[in-house]
């Protein structure tokens, strides 16, 4: 889809349809989330890397979020402030040559502790997604998933 040079005026005649596009993203973003559990049920969260440079993104996140408990429900509104979404974007700018699709939409559970939900999810940014699973599975909070499905 092209809706002209950067900076050009949209014209509504020539756009796609948008309400097909959101559609075709939230199908996306639903599969992305169904797999990851799915996955997570198979393999304990410990064992799994989600990228090959898993070590480098934990270690740039703990950076660049040392105060961020994976043990903790994310404060949203935190994560979305005017002051969380610049942290964040300088955050993922890093990965825009190293990560496929870093910055699409993507569910993210708000903790650990629970499965997904329509109270315990939230639309993040695949490298949010990545950096916060990577970390919650570095200290196994996933682990349960696979326990629950394999009893």
């Amino acid at each position: 889809m092209s809706l002209g040079p950067a900076g050009a005026d949209l014209n509504p005649d020539q756009a796609e349809n948008f309400e097909d596009m959101e559609k075709q993203f939230a199908v996306k973003a639903v599969q992305h989330m169904t797999t990851y559990w799915a996955i997570l049920e198979k393999m304990k969260g410990s064992q799994l890397r989600l990228t090959k440079i898993d070590d480098e993104i934990h270690e740039h996140f703990q950076k660049a979020f040392p105060e961020f408990d994976p043990t903790e429900t994310i404060d949203e509104n935190q994560m979305k402030s005017k002051e969380g979404k610049e942290r964040w974007r300088e955050f993922m700018m890093t990965y825009e040559k190293k990560i496929d699709d870093y910055n699409f939409g993507t569910m993210l559970r708000a903790n650990p502790k629970y499965e997904y939900g329509e109270k315990e999810t939230i639309f993040a940014m695949r490298m949010q997604f990545y950096a916060i699973e990577i970390a919650r599975n570095r200290q196994g909070l996933n682990d349960w998933i696979y326990e629950q499905a394999h009893r």
